[in-house]
């Protein structure tokens, strides 16, 4: 089973259409919505929810109203002012205190203080995870709670339902849609795949976010290609990626040009290539049977099971 990763260094590059594009190529496999701070793969794919379960993402802090005694020493020692005095009177007290679950970081300092033990520290249900049924196969994905943190433990169990999934079902492939940038949702993305797809842009600020997540790709060893969409945008910024890319040993899986079928496709719900023919969807067909050799799932892609090492400058086998 091998599992590719497909991200971007900022959001808006086109990188879960290419996800939807791919699933509806691939044979054999499972997908997963690992960008769980702004889900969006779900619009595309029309998951039917098979199973959900909760997502506790850590601790928070409760106040018992009928044992707390009102000596405010919770209050005193909380650093994020997530303690009032604003719960109902008791048989100790006119006024009790409560703690806001948004200003609680589940620390437990209140918790170990209180004299009372009126202060307990519970789990905190964050979001929910899905494991879903699609018409390319089954998906995991999440819905991240408002406010809340720990996605990259999200990701992370995102990841291995869906590879746990992948050997029940005795699929090859896994393909994550990940988040964008370098913060801890894409590192939980990527690290332990087999291989990482960048989509980038040709804009100033698409060079230097390429720069930054092919540097986390090196920095985990990790095999990486790029794919360049609206590539004939900017051909002098296209150029210049693609002469950056052969500096570094890095290889360029192929160019997209731009297509209002982008937008068309997820009107409809659709992936680009679900829309027919056209110069987009001919591109994301090439760039995927290259993806599939390097993958080393396609023995008729012509294209071998490797990819270039950022690190080593040479080709690397998966």
């Amino acid at each position: 089973m091998k599992e590719l990763t497909v991200i971007s260094g900022k959001g808006g590059t086109g990188k879960t259409s290419l996800v939807a594009s791919f699933a509806a190529l691939a044979r054999n496999t499972i997908v997963a919505d690992c960008d769980v701070d702004a889900a969006d793969l779900h619009l595309v794919l029309a998951p039917q929810v098979v199973k959900k379960t909760p997502f506790v993402g850590g601790l928070k802090a409760h106040i018992d109203p009928e044992s707390c005694t009102g000596c405010a020493t919770c209050a005193d020692l909380c650093r994020f002012e997530a303690v009032a005095a604003q719960g109902p009177p008791n048989a100790f007290t006119v006024e009790t205190y409560t703690i806001d679950p948004i200003a609680c970081e589940g620390c437990g300092v209140c918790a170990h203080f209180c004299d009372a033990e009126a202060i307990t520290l519970k789990d905190a249900v964050q979001g929910e995870w899905f494991v879903s049924e699609t018409r390319h196969g089954p998906m995991v994905h999440a819905r991240l709670g408002i406010a809340a943190e720990n996605s990259g433990k999200l990701v992370s169990i995102i990841r291995a339902a869906a590879r746990q999934l992948a050997e029940e079902h005795g699929e090859e492939l896994v393909i994550v849609d990940g988040s964008p940038g370098i913060g801890c949702p894409v590192i939980a993305s990527v690290t332990g795949c087999h291989l990482v797809m960048v989509v980038t842009e040709p804009t100033l600020s698409g060079v230097h976010d390429l720069e930054r997540v092919i540097g986390l790709a090196e920095h985990f060893s990790i095999p990486a290609a790029v794919v360049i969409n609206k590539h004939d945008l900017n051909p002098e910024i296209t150029g210049d990626v693609m002469s950056w890319c052969r500096e570094k040993g890095v290889l360029v899986a192929g160019k997209i040009p731009y297509s209002p079928d982008f937008v068309q496709a997820m009107v409809a719900s659709e992936s680009v290539v679900e829309m027919g023919d056209g110069p987009a969807a001919d591109a994301i067909k090439q760039i995927w049977r290259k993806t599939a050799g390097l993958l080393g799932l396609d023995d008729q892609s012509g294209v071998a099971s490797m990819v270039r090492d950022p690190q080593e400058h040479q080709p690397k086998t998966l």
